[in-house]
């Protein structure tokens, strides 16, 4: 389905940024994962080709435009074509506002949200000049109902949000389509490393009864991506099993 489709990834290493680079490869797109460091990259493309998939990795700074715009250029003098971005990377916090640092506010911003806006600053100019193109971010099931602590991240992810919505608007005269994804609970490695005795509560809040996994979230960024979502832009997908937190 994805066949000839360049797909950039960002926080592609790990989680469900790897489960979607891996879903994404077997459709047989060309995949770009970035990741903050280069062992990440590296580690995530020697399990990806494990199971017989190939793809591209690049660890440039998220907040460095010209780390950005030369990667950018690097994927379109090789391709010619960017057809679909998906932001992905982020970072989570869960201290009381009394406990949190401006720095620390400051990092989730800067990962969560200014990334979004610099990737996607750099790939419209040629997704405009091919007419066509999709862009999807990741939100959360916290963007909507926030959370009782660590403020920052559904600040950032309403922050996602609104980004979506807008760009949807201003892009779609162009045919280039915006949505997110907005995941619930997912068996992400930090909640795997949780002792059973919280994980447990985190199930009885879903009533799917279960938690979600990678490949949820996955298929939602397939299916937004697709044909099969065409008339489909400004929309917040939520994938949380109904859970409510």
């Amino acid at each position: 389905m994805f066949a000839e489709k360049v797909v950039i990834i960002t926080g592609g290493t790990r989680g469900i940024g790897f489960e979607t680079a891996r879903l994404f490869a077997q459709e047989k797109a060309q995949v770009i994962i970035l990741g903050s460091k280069e062992e990440s990259v590296v580690k995530a493309q020697d399990l990806l080709k494990k199971a017989g998939l190939e793809v591209e990795g690049y660890y440039p700074s998220l907040n460095d435009m010209s780390q950005i715009d030369e990667m950018v250029e690097k994927i379109i003098l090789k391709y010619g074509h960017i057809d679909i971005l998906i932001n992905n990377a982020g970072i989570s916090a869960n201290k009381k506002i009394d406990d949190t640092t401006k720095d620390e506010f400051e990092k989730i911003m800067n990962l969560n949200v200014n990334a979004v806006f610099n990737m996607t600053k750099a790939v419209v100019p040629y997704m405009k000049e091919q007419r066509e193109g999709v862009i999807l971010n990741t939100s959360s099931m916290v963007s909507i109902y926030g959370q009782p602590s660590g403020v920052g991240y559904p600040a950032s992810k309403f922050a996602v949000n609104g980004i979506t919505k807008s760009l949807a608007r201003e892009l779609g005269p162009y045919n280039i389509r915006v949505n997110a994804v907005a995941p619930g609970i997912i068996k992400t490695d930090m909640v795997a490393s949780l002792p059973q005795e919280m994980i447990e509560p985190l199930i009885k809040s879903v009533p799917l009864g279960r938690i979600g996994e990678p490949e949820d979230i996955a298929n939602a960024f397939l299916f937004l991506a697709s044909p099969q979502a065409s008339y489909i832009t400004g929309v917040i997908l939520s994938v949380d099993g109904a859970a409510r937190n």
